[in-house]
């Protein structure tokens, strides 16, 4: 690992590293390895390697660091070459969290650059200290800072290296596909505002950056600035990113057109501010969004337009926060890997793109972060654990968002088929159990109401109370932490039987009774009323079976009373809100599912789409009904957690449910839940047997179901608990139907 000389440290001028060397000829294949500590982008004659973004990428860089290796072949020539590699502080060393609580240099003060070339199988290049070192012409960068470049600069060697202590055991093969462009979206509006400044609406809310093509003379300058929204008179507000600077600056070189993107940072934005000086001229500007996942592996279609809008909002807001790190948010000063809200979001990440591996490698993390009490972090890869935040504890250890490390494994199970994520991660599940239990020593977790004291809970986050004069019942924090104890012991209960550990299973399974049977005394009442009597307990206690068989039919109607009551309106925060259209519509009521769902008012999910969101927000309420801006110091336009109902879209309305039983797609449930509103539905994922496709339409009140399963998927279709049922055009009148591959007609009438 080598270190440019010249390096001045965090926050000041980019560096690079250099080499000159000799092929006697072009070789066949060549292999080039690179990792770094900060950010890198190698060049070989000038001309770029590779189109990854952001690498090596982000890690417990404690841990494990990431190499990547590409084909460079075509890059060579015979005859003297030469290798620049560019360094930025990146997540290494650039700002980590908030401005309150920044944290700089969190995984060291140095960085540098570690690699080898290997042509026709021998290593003829690799960093020692012959290297060179000089400035590049990024002058300045940084996650939450954004980028300086200036063109005049043209890199020269000026300096040498200096060989870093560096344990080269961490290195590892890149764990994710690498971040990548996508299609580019160009501006559909632009207008100059008071100050002369041009503002373009580029008509998403997306994490990337901008590629502009400017012209002028050398010294001449164009910066641009990054918002999520506007503020009342149609000007630039960007509050919400906090202490994020989250722009570019641009000195231009003066030598014609010139075409600019940023090489070491990217921004959460839809609008971009350009202030031009000295003569410089825009000549063109489009928004270059950037993913871990930039494929799209399902899609939703239904009968409202708005549902549609809200499925692609979801969507963008897994591409703009699945870079390298499931992240909260791509804008202001914080974009960390929370586990509550990857764990709530991972069924959804399933169907809509390939990630297994993303969040297998976040896993990874996940699991080096854990404590050694077992608490898991809040986020990760954590900061705190290197440098812990005075006066607010051990941010690690919070129900419903330490349960990732059970609830994430077991969605990549379902999905993926591949026990070995359950198997690497069961250890630290054990641990986290072990953590739970010990919170209050036994069943009934009992939080502490003080941030940071050992089993402080985030209970279900930014839960709605509606008007504060007389605020709608709430989870209080025993009850949501009880009931996370619960599923995640059960689940792992589940999981141990799995991977044949009979005796976890059985020591596991024991806990999770008593955890039931403690719950029951605790939150029940005689009369079958759950203790809060709010859509939270209520949604996870029905959908996780913690709703004791006799008073399922009370527990019912105080259910859908409480859902009525609202209107229709959403009771739920983080935690809750995955679990109530599942709950409520495998109780079989779907007629308060549909009005919750396609509910326009605040809080729900249409309204967002209404008010012209293009991503999904943090809050319900982020812009009110009057169009104000709700506290800008907490308020992310880019936030995918409620974004989770897709899951039940796919799983429910089109009715398309994987099986534990038989993981990976191998079978599936065909139980689509008949919304009338929504008709006609239609859904697509792809698996690794090929492409799975539903759609339905009602006429009257006869469902026609369309099915197509690639060969090695089968459905089962439950015919007994549909009325005048026809599959394939042969009547079916009860029993289960197990289709084969293909396509299949069923029709049945509601």
């Amino acid at each position: 690992m080598i270190a440019p000389s010249c390096d001045k440290g965090q926050g000041t001028a980019g560096t690079f590293v250099s080499r000159i060397f000799a092929l006697p000829s072009v070789p066949q294949s060549a292999s080039l390895r690179l990792s770094a500590q900060g950010l890198y982008r190698a060049f070989i004659n000038g001309r770029r390697v590779g189109d990854d973004l952001l690498t090596p990428g982000w890690t417990c860089y404690d841990d494990r660091m990431a190499y990547q290796t590409y084909e460079v072949a075509p890059l060579l020539q015979a005859g003297d070459n030469r290798i620049e590699i560019w360094l930025a502080d990146g997540w290494y060393r650039s700002q980590i969290l908030w401005a309150m609580n920044p944290i700089f240099n969190c995984w060291g003060d140095r960085i540098g650059a570690i690699g080898e070339l290997e042509a026709d199988g021998v290593i003829c290049l690799s960093t020692d200290a012959g290297w060179k070192s000089g400035f590049s012409p990024v002058t300045r960068s940084g996650i939450y800072y954004g980028e300086d470049f200036d063109a005049r600069i043209v890199p020269a060697d000026s300096d040498g290296v200096e060989i870093l202590a560096f344990d080269k055991a961490l290195l590892v093969p890149h764990e994710v596909d690498g971040v990548k462009e996508l299609a580019p979206l160009a501006s559909v509006e632009a207008w100059t505002d008071q100050e002369g400044r041009l503002l373009h609406d580029f008509g998403q809310n997306a994490g990337g950056y901008v590629r502009i093509r400017v012209r002028g003379p050398a010294g001449a300058t164009a910066q641009v600035e990054h918002s999520e929204i506007l503020g009342p008179d149609r000007d630039f507000d960007n509050r919400n990113y906090r202490s994020a600077r989250a722009a570019l600056l641009y000195t231009l070189s003066g030598q014609g057109e010139e075409v600019y993107a940023p090489f070491f940072s990217f921004m959460g934005f839809r609008y971009a501010r350009v202030t031009l000086t000295g003569g410089a001229e825009l000549l063109g500007i489009e928004m270059v969004p950037i993913s871990s996942v930039p494929v799209a592996a399902g899609g939703f279609r239904c009968g409202v337009d708005a549902v549609n809008r809200l499925v692609e909002n979801t969507i963008w807001s897994q591409r703009s926060n699945f870079i390298e790190v499931p992240t909260d948010c791509p804008q202001r000063d914080e974009r960390l890997g929370w586990t509550g809200d990857a764990q709530v979001f991972a069924g959804t990440a399933c169907w809509l793109a390939d990630s297994e591996r993303f969040l297998a490698k976040y896993l990874r993390d996940v699991m080096h972060d854990q404590r050694d009490n077992g608490a898991v972090s809040h986020f990760s890869p954590d900061p705190t654990r290197l440098h812990p935040i005075d006066k607010r504890g051990d941010w690690a250890g919070s129900t419903g968002w330490g349960d990732a490390i059970v609830i994430i494994p077991w969605q990549l199970y379902l999905h993926y088929g591949n026990p070995a994520v359950l198997e690497e991660c069961f250890p630290a599940m054990q641990a986290w159990l072990d953590y739970l239990w010990g919170i209050s020593d036994g069943p009934i977790i009992r939080p502490p109401a003080v941030w940071g004291e050992q089993g402080f809970t985030f209970g279900d986050w930014l839960q709605p109370v509606g008007d504060n004069r007389k605020p709608r019942p709430t989870v209080a924090d025993d009850c949501a932490a009880t009931l996370y104890h619960f599923i995640s012991t059960d689940l792992a209960a589940r999981i141990a039987r799995i991977l044949d550990r009979p005796q976890d299973a059985e020591r596991l399974a024991a806990r999770a009774a008593a955890i039931r049977a403690a719950f029951r005394h605790e939150f029940f009442a005689p009369s079958g009323r759950i203790a809060h009597n709010d859509q939270t307990s209520w949604a996870l206690a029905f959908l996780y079976g913690l709703v004791p068989e006799e008073y399922e039919e009370a527990g019912r109607a105080y259910f859908r009373r409480v859902v009525e009551e609202t209107d229709g309106v959403i009771g739920t925060g983080f935690i809750g809100t995955p679990a109530l259209l599942p709950a409520i519509t495998r109780l079989g009521m779907l007629d308060l599912a549909e009005k919750i769902f396609l509910n326009r008012k605040v809080p729900g999910w249409l309204y967002q789409v209404e008010r012209g969101a293009t991503s999904i927000w943090e809050r319900w309420d982020a812009i009110g009904e009057d169009g104000s801006v709700y506290d800008p110091d907490m308020n992310s336009y880019n936030h995918y957690a409620y974004g989770a109902v897709c899951q039940w879209l796919f799983e429910d309305v089109a009715g398309i449910k994987p099986r534990a039983d038989a993981p990976g797609f191998a079978e599936i449930e065909l139980d689509p839940a008949i919304l009338p509103a929504l008709s006609p539905v239609s859904a697509w994922h792809d698996v690794r047997q090929g492409r799975i496709t539903a759609d339905w339409t009602l006429e009257g009140d006869l469902v026609r179901y369309r099915v197509n399963l690639p060969e090695g998927v089968s459905g089962r279709f439950a015919a007994q608990s549909r009325r005048d049922v026809s599959i394939d055009g042969a009547a079916a009148t009860d029993g289960l139907a197990i289709l084969g591959g293909g396509e299949h007609v069923i029709t049945f009438r509601v």
